[in-house]
């Protein structure tokens, strides 16, 4: 009898693996069409002009690449030093304020690149190479501090308590017990910061100027002003060699950060300061005030005129009404904002489809025994995170190259913009989605299945219930980052269709006080929009409770 139920229960996972195959479709469909097909195309063109081998044997293209790899390793050190004291102050430090920290580090993240770049130049009107690194590190501090502080957390007080009482100074006890211990955090947000910085787009575009080029805006330049795709296709796969080193490490971090966190129970040991803590304590606050100064400079600059004589004015705030001096925007600076705030809630919606299906088919493999659902999890984890490492503008052009072939010609539909926009947040997505459908205990699962459950209903009744204030935060955060985005927009929106990010780097680009004004009052809507909306993610409890380690 117990031989029968064996051979009846056999089909089983045959049904499991048609249904994930099912569930995996759209996700991975979505990435081929939208992604792989636009990128190949790009590609081939440039290869079949012939000048991809010239390109890459010219000085120049390994100069760009080393000043890319150079500045995004730079910004890298940058925000892993200066991310450090904040994981260690939102980790172990119980005093009024942290809470309040745990939400303004993360508003640099998500804010438009083009309002970043403009703050940065209001402290730095001539640009240059200095704040170009600087900007880069302000975008990803917080990566570095909420991923180590996830783990950091965890870590059991009373090794480094065992250390100091053999006599080690407070220094020794933290460089041979916590920071080897913390080093799969800090690899993993490393490389994660790395991949960012070296694919910076609006930033380098709007601080380097003319002197300062990377992959990226080379890539830009390239396809739009010079036409030359062998040598932007050139470019791309440099670019692209360096995107998949950087995954690689960072899977490698990721894997070993989570098997870290599994080999120990959450550690609820905050508490006051206390002697030399104090001093990184002190280095934790002084981090958060220097993140803040940009935004204050680009919210005094918005109400400035730039004459002594003039002083205050909300001249830019009202003239968001019109097209700018001269005709310099084809619609309003409000109608730019409407188009910015109906893009982004489509891309929103389109992403966590993708991205949701495709985390519970992350999360379903890395539940099936055996190594090839494994290796496949990890295959398409991987995969699902080359959008953000892949020039925004290859991606646009291959858009206006391939998409004519679908039916419709999505090179006309309004859902061209969103489409771009939610291949970029999908990753962010899914390393928010992921880590919480992880954490699902699967008894209750598997009890809602003893009992009868269909999988759908097991979804809808156990799952559901407890990642839907994630879900929630999720779409928040892929929502203000939607928003925000600039580099296939840029490429991408119509002249008189742009949204607010497009509208402020066309009004920077053009001559007159009065456009200069708008562009900075258009930041400083972005900016107090995404903030508003980072605080209220972060008090609904998602992007704090969703996952201890913090993942991006």
């Amino acid at each position: 009898m117990a031989h029968t139920s064996r051979r009846l229960s056999a089909p089983k996972p045959t049904f499991r693996g048609a249904g994930l195959a099912a569930l995996a479709v759209l996700p991975l469909g979505f990435l081929v069409v939208f992604f792989a097909w636009p990128v190949a195309a790009i590609v081939a063109r440039g290869f079949g002009s012939g000048g991809v081998g010239t390109a890459i044997g010219d000085p120049l293209t390994w100069k760009l690449a080393g000043f890319t790899v150079a500045s995004a390793g730079v910004s890298t050190i940058v925000a892993v030093l200066a991310g450090l004291p904040v994981a260690f102050l939102l980790a172990r430090v119980k005093l009024p304020g942290v809470a309040l920290v745990r939400t303004l580090v993360l508003v640099p993240f998500v804010l438009p690149t083009v309002v970043v770049g403009l703050a940065f130049r209001a402290l730095w009107p001539d640009g240059g190479l200095l704040p170009l690194v600087l900007a880069n590190a302000f975008f990803n501090v917080a990566v570095v501090a909420r991923t180590v502080s996830g783990l950091w957390s965890h870590l059991d007080p009373r090794t480094v308590d065992a250390a100091r009482a053999l006599g080690a100074s407070p220094w020794r006890a933290f460089r041979s017990v916590t920071l080897p211990a913390l080093g799969p955090a800090i690899a993993s947000s490393a490389a994660v910061v790395f991949l960012f910085c070296a694919t910076s787009f609006g930033v380098v575009l709007i601080l380097g100027e003319a002197k300062y080029r990377t992959l990226e805006t080379e890539i830009y330049l390239r396809t739009v002003e010079l036409l030359d795709l062998s040598g932007a296709a050139a470019l791309s796969l440099v670019q692209f060699a360096a995107v998949v080193a950087a995954l690689v490490v960072g899977a490698l971090a990721r894997r070993r950060r989570e098997n870290a966190v599994r080999l120990r129970s959450r550690s609820e040991t905050a508490r006051r300061p206390r002697g030399g803590e104090w001093w990184a304590v002190s280095a934790g606050f002084a981090v958060v005030a220097l993140l803040m100064t940009p935004i204050v400079a680009l919210l005094v600059e918005s109400v400035s005129t730039g004459s002594d004589s003039d002083g205050w004015s909300l001249a830019g705030y009202e003239a968001l009404a019109g097209h700018g001096s001269r005709g310099a925007l084809q619609v309003s600076g409000w109608d730019a904002a409407s188009m910015s705030l109906r893009t982004a809630f489509d891309a929103t919606m389109l992403a966590m489809i993708v991205g949701v299906l495709a985390s519970v088919v992350l999360v379903a493999l890395r539940r099936t025994p055996g190594r090839l659902a494994k290796g496949m999890g990890e295959t398409m984890d991987a995969a699902l995170m080359l959008p953000l490492g892949v020039s925004a503008v290859t991606v646009g052009f291959g858009y206006l190259v391939t998409l004519d072939a679908l039916p419709g010609d999505l090179r006309t539909s309004p859902l061209l913009v969103p489409l771009a926009q939610a291949l970029v947040i999908i990753p962010l997505i899914v390393r928010m989605v992921l880590p919480v459908l992880r954490s699902v205990d699967v008894r209750l699962r598997q009890a809602a299945s003893t009992l009868g459950a269909s999988p759908g209903r097991v979804w809808r009744e156990i799952d559901l219930p407890l990642t839907a204030r994630s879900l929630v935060a999720a779409a928040g955060f892929g929502y203000v980052v939607a928003l925000g985005e600039f580099g296939a927009t840029s490429f991408l929106a119509r002249p008189d269709a742009p949204t607010l990010p497009v509208a402020v780097a066309t009004l920077i680009s053009r001559p007159g006080e009065l456009n200069n004004q708008m562009a900075y009052a258009a930041c400083a809507l972005l900016m107090i929009v995404t903030v508003v909306a980072v605080v209220l993610i972060d008090r609904f409890g998602a992007v704090r409770g969703q996952n201890s380690v913090g993942e991006f």
